[in-house]
Protein backbone atom coordinates (compact mmCIF):
# COMPACT_ATOMS: atom_id res chain seq x y z
CA UNK A 1 0.00 0.00 0.00
CA UNK A 2 1.63 3.59 -1.19
CA UNK A 3 2.05 5.83 2.19
CA UNK A 4 1.45 9.63 1.87
CA UNK A 5 4.06 11.92 3.22
CA UNK A 6 1.99 13.12 6.12
CA UNK A 7 2.02 8.75 7.25
CA UNK A 8 5.44 8.48 6.40
CA UNK A 9 6.76 11.27 8.80
CA UNK A 10 4.26 9.83 11.43
CA UNK A 11 5.71 6.59 11.24
CA UNK A 12 9.32 8.23 10.94
CA UNK A 13 8.22 10.08 14.50
CA UNK A 14 6.69 7.13 16.53
CA UNK A 15 9.76 5.17 15.13
CA UNK A 16 12.55 7.93 16.48
CA UNK A 17 10.22 7.76 19.59
CA UNK A 18 10.18 4.66 20.37
CA UNK A 19 14.08 4.41 19.40
CA UNK A 20 14.43 6.59 22.12
CA UNK A 21 12.73 4.92 25.21
CA UNK A 22 14.18 1.99 23.97
CA UNK A 23 17.64 3.35 24.35
CA UNK A 24 17.17 4.78 27.46
CA UNK A 25 16.12 1.64 29.07
CA UNK A 26 18.73 -0.08 27.42
CA UNK A 27 20.89 2.00 29.53
CA UNK A 28 19.60 1.93 32.74
CA UNK A 29 19.20 -2.29 31.92
CA UNK A 30 22.79 -2.67 30.80
CA UNK A 31 25.34 -3.16 33.74
CA UNK A 32 27.61 -0.36 34.14
CA UNK A 33 31.40 -0.28 33.90
CA UNK A 34 32.92 -1.39 36.85
CA UNK A 35 34.20 1.52 38.64
CA UNK A 36 36.54 2.29 41.84
CA UNK A 37 36.05 5.97 42.15
CA UNK A 38 33.07 7.91 43.37
CA UNK A 39 32.45 11.48 43.10
CA UNK A 40 29.70 13.09 45.17
CA UNK A 41 27.97 16.26 44.74
CA UNK A 42 25.72 18.02 47.43
CA UNK A 43 23.24 20.66 46.62
CA UNK A 44 21.70 23.53 48.14
CA UNK A 45 21.70 24.39 52.32
CA UNK A 46 24.11 21.58 52.93
CA UNK A 47 27.99 20.97 52.24
CA UNK A 48 30.07 18.20 51.25
CA UNK A 49 29.92 16.84 54.48
CA UNK A 50 26.22 15.95 54.22
CA UNK A 51 27.98 12.86 52.08
CA UNK A 52 29.76 11.95 55.51
CA UNK A 53 27.53 8.35 56.42
CA UNK A 54 27.44 7.32 52.57
CA UNK A 55 31.75 7.44 52.18
CA UNK A 56 32.31 5.55 54.94
CA UNK A 57 30.18 2.90 53.23
CA UNK A 58 31.61 3.09 49.91
CA UNK A 59 35.26 3.38 51.55
CA UNK A 60 34.73 0.13 53.41
CA UNK A 61 34.06 -1.64 50.07
CA UNK A 62 37.01 -0.82 49.02
CA UNK A 63 35.75 2.29 46.67
CA UNK A 64 37.80 5.79 46.11
CA UNK A 65 35.59 8.40 46.77
CA UNK A 66 35.89 12.39 46.53
CA UNK A 67 32.95 15.34 47.77
CA UNK A 68 32.62 17.88 45.93
CA UNK A 69 32.48 21.16 47.58
CA UNK A 70 29.88 22.90 45.34
CA UNK A 71 30.59 26.72 45.65
CA UNK A 72 26.81 27.53 45.37
CA UNK A 73 27.48 30.68 43.01
CA UNK A 74 26.78 30.20 39.59
CA UNK A 75 25.69 27.13 37.45
CA UNK A 76 29.45 27.71 35.43
CA UNK A 77 31.09 27.84 38.89
CA UNK A 78 29.63 24.71 39.78
CA UNK A 79 30.27 22.34 36.93
CA UNK A 80 34.17 23.55 36.63
CA UNK A 81 34.29 22.88 40.60
CA UNK A 82 33.02 18.89 39.58
CA UNK A 83 34.80 19.13 36.28
CA UNK A 84 38.39 19.67 38.12
CA UNK A 85 37.58 16.66 40.65
CA UNK A 86 36.57 14.29 37.72
CA UNK A 87 39.21 15.11 35.67
CA UNK A 88 41.82 14.14 38.54
CA UNK A 89 39.72 10.63 38.46
CA UNK A 90 41.86 7.48 37.03
CA UNK A 91 39.56 5.44 35.45
CA UNK A 92 35.46 4.80 35.53
CA UNK A 93 33.83 7.10 38.10
CA UNK A 94 30.34 7.08 39.76
CA UNK A 95 29.41 10.81 39.73
CA UNK A 96 26.41 11.19 42.43
CA UNK A 97 24.76 14.03 43.14
CA UNK A 98 21.91 15.08 45.49
CA UNK A 99 19.07 17.80 45.19
CA UNK A 100 20.40 21.05 43.09
CA UNK A 101 23.58 19.36 41.98
CA UNK A 102 21.44 16.63 39.82
CA UNK A 103 21.63 20.01 37.74
CA UNK A 104 25.64 19.13 37.71
CA UNK A 105 25.49 15.87 36.73
CA UNK A 106 23.50 16.58 33.87
CA UNK A 107 25.94 19.34 32.82
CA UNK A 108 29.19 17.64 33.89
CA UNK A 109 28.42 14.03 33.73
CA UNK A 110 29.30 13.87 29.81
CA UNK A 111 32.73 13.90 31.12
CA UNK A 112 34.49 10.57 29.65
CA UNK A 113 35.57 9.15 33.35
CA UNK A 114 32.07 9.39 34.31
CA UNK A 115 31.05 5.73 33.58
CA UNK A 116 27.39 6.05 35.76
CA UNK A 117 25.37 8.53 37.09
CA UNK A 118 23.26 8.80 40.41
CA UNK A 119 20.52 10.81 41.23
CA UNK A 120 19.49 10.83 45.07
CA UNK A 121 16.29 13.37 45.06
CA UNK A 122 17.78 15.34 42.65
CA UNK A 123 17.32 17.81 39.61
CA UNK A 124 17.41 16.29 36.30
CA UNK A 125 16.34 18.76 33.35
CA UNK A 126 16.61 17.71 29.45
CA UNK A 127 19.56 19.98 27.35
CA UNK A 128 18.14 23.62 27.53
CA UNK A 129 15.43 22.92 29.73
CA UNK A 130 13.91 25.68 32.35
CA UNK A 131 13.44 23.15 35.13
CA UNK A 132 11.88 26.34 36.93
CA UNK A 133 9.28 25.66 34.74
CA UNK A 134 9.41 22.15 34.75
CA UNK A 135 8.65 21.85 38.58
CA UNK A 136 6.14 24.20 38.32
CA UNK A 137 3.83 22.28 36.73
CA UNK A 138 3.58 19.48 39.62
CA UNK A 139 2.32 21.25 43.19
CA UNK A 140 4.98 23.01 45.29
CA UNK A 141 6.73 21.34 47.89
CA UNK A 142 6.53 23.30 51.07
CA UNK A 143 9.89 24.01 51.44
CA UNK A 144 9.97 26.38 49.05
CA UNK A 145 7.92 29.12 51.31
CA UNK A 146 10.67 28.64 54.08
CA UNK A 147 13.70 30.06 51.28
CA UNK A 148 14.66 33.78 52.44
CA UNK A 149 16.83 36.37 51.20
CA UNK A 150 19.51 38.32 52.49
CA UNK A 151 20.37 40.80 49.06
CA UNK A 152 21.00 37.51 46.89
CA UNK A 153 22.31 35.23 49.53
CA UNK A 154 19.16 32.83 49.68
CA UNK A 155 19.02 30.17 53.03
CA UNK A 156 16.33 28.27 54.48
CA UNK A 157 14.84 29.08 57.48
CA UNK A 158 15.58 26.21 60.78
CA UNK A 159 11.87 25.53 60.95
CA UNK A 160 11.61 25.01 56.59
CA UNK A 161 14.91 22.89 57.02
CA UNK A 162 14.03 20.52 60.26
CA UNK A 163 10.21 20.13 58.84
CA UNK A 164 10.62 19.85 55.12
CA UNK A 165 14.43 19.31 54.48
CA UNK A 166 15.29 16.82 56.98
CA UNK A 167 12.22 16.10 58.25
CA UNK A 168 13.14 12.35 59.55
CA UNK A 169 16.34 13.41 60.66
CA UNK A 170 16.82 13.39 64.77
CA UNK A 171 16.04 16.58 65.31
CA UNK A 172 19.55 16.96 67.29
CA UNK A 173 20.84 16.14 63.71
CA UNK A 174 19.29 18.04 61.67
CA UNK A 175 20.22 21.15 63.91
CA UNK A 176 23.59 20.42 63.12
CA UNK A 177 23.23 20.42 59.58
CA UNK A 178 21.13 23.53 59.98
CA UNK A 179 24.05 25.34 61.53
CA UNK A 180 26.62 24.36 58.85
CA UNK A 181 24.54 25.01 55.59
CA UNK A 182 26.00 26.89 53.13
CA UNK A 183 23.94 30.01 50.95
CA UNK A 184 23.60 30.13 47.88
CA UNK A 185 23.70 32.99 45.59
CA UNK A 186 20.14 33.84 44.08
CA UNK A 187 21.85 33.79 40.50
CA UNK A 188 22.42 29.90 40.68
CA UNK A 189 19.27 28.98 40.00
CA UNK A 190 18.83 30.49 36.36
CA UNK A 191 21.07 28.24 35.34
CA UNK A 192 20.29 26.08 32.47
CA UNK A 193 22.45 22.90 31.11
CA UNK A 194 23.32 22.43 27.44
CA UNK A 195 23.98 18.84 28.21
CA UNK A 196 21.84 15.82 29.59
CA UNK A 197 24.86 13.56 30.64
CA UNK A 198 21.13 11.01 31.23
CA UNK A 199 21.12 10.11 27.33
CA UNK A 200 23.95 8.74 27.49
CA UNK A 201 24.82 7.24 30.38
CA UNK A 202 23.50 4.71 32.61
CA UNK A 203 21.80 6.81 35.43
CA UNK A 204 20.11 5.38 38.66
CA UNK A 205 17.58 7.37 41.05
CA UNK A 206 16.58 7.48 44.66
CA UNK A 207 13.24 8.94 44.75
CA UNK A 208 12.37 9.94 47.86
CA UNK A 209 8.36 9.70 48.57
CA UNK A 210 8.01 11.96 51.64
CA UNK A 211 10.32 14.71 50.44
CA UNK A 212 9.35 18.49 51.15
CA UNK A 213 11.53 19.97 48.67
CA UNK A 214 11.77 17.77 45.13
CA UNK A 215 7.88 17.57 44.67
CA UNK A 216 7.88 13.02 44.79
CA UNK A 217 5.99 12.80 41.71
CA UNK A 218 8.34 15.02 39.83
CA UNK A 219 11.49 12.88 40.74
CA UNK A 220 9.55 9.94 39.33
CA UNK A 221 8.90 11.54 36.14
CA UNK A 222 12.12 12.58 35.91
CA UNK A 223 13.57 8.95 36.73
CA UNK A 224 10.94 7.50 33.88
CA UNK A 225 11.93 10.23 31.49
CA UNK A 226 16.20 9.57 31.77
CA UNK A 227 14.86 5.33 31.99
CA UNK A 228 16.80 5.31 35.14
CA UNK A 229 17.16 1.89 37.53
CA UNK A 230 14.90 3.97 39.79
CA UNK A 231 14.42 3.13 43.97
CA UNK A 232 12.32 4.67 45.90
CA UNK A 233 12.52 5.25 50.23
CA UNK A 234 10.41 6.37 52.34
CA UNK A 235 12.14 9.31 53.45
CA UNK A 236 12.81 13.40 53.62
CA UNK A 237 14.66 14.94 51.29
CA UNK A 238 18.07 13.92 53.26
CA UNK A 239 18.01 10.33 52.43
CA UNK A 240 21.74 10.05 52.04
CA UNK A 241 21.41 10.66 55.20
CA UNK A 242 18.44 9.11 56.89
CA UNK A 243 18.93 5.82 54.18
CA UNK A 244 22.83 5.69 53.68
CA UNK A 245 22.96 2.27 53.58
CA UNK A 246 20.22 2.49 50.53
CA UNK A 247 21.89 5.39 48.96
CA UNK A 248 25.74 3.28 49.22
CA UNK A 249 23.96 0.07 47.70
CA UNK A 250 22.55 2.34 44.79
CA UNK A 251 25.82 3.65 44.07
CA UNK A 252 27.66 0.23 44.50
CA UNK A 253 25.08 -0.97 41.56
CA UNK A 254 25.92 1.88 39.78
CA UNK A 255 29.81 0.91 40.19
CA UNK A 256 28.98 -2.76 39.18
CA UNK A 257 30.27 -3.88 42.79
CA UNK A 258 26.63 -4.79 44.19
Amino acid sequence: MMMNRRTFSKTLLVGAATALVATHAGLAAATPPKARNVVLVHGLFADGSCWTEVIALLQARGLNCTAVQNPLTTLPDAVAAARRILDRQDGPTVFVGHSFSGMILTEAGVHPNVSSLVYVAARAPDAGEDYAALAKTYPTPPATAGIVFDGDEGRLTEEAFLRDFGGDLPEARARVLYAVQQPFQKVLLNGKTSNAAWRSKPSYYAVSTQDGTINPDLQRFMARRMGAKAIELESSHLSLISHPNEIAELILEAAGQS
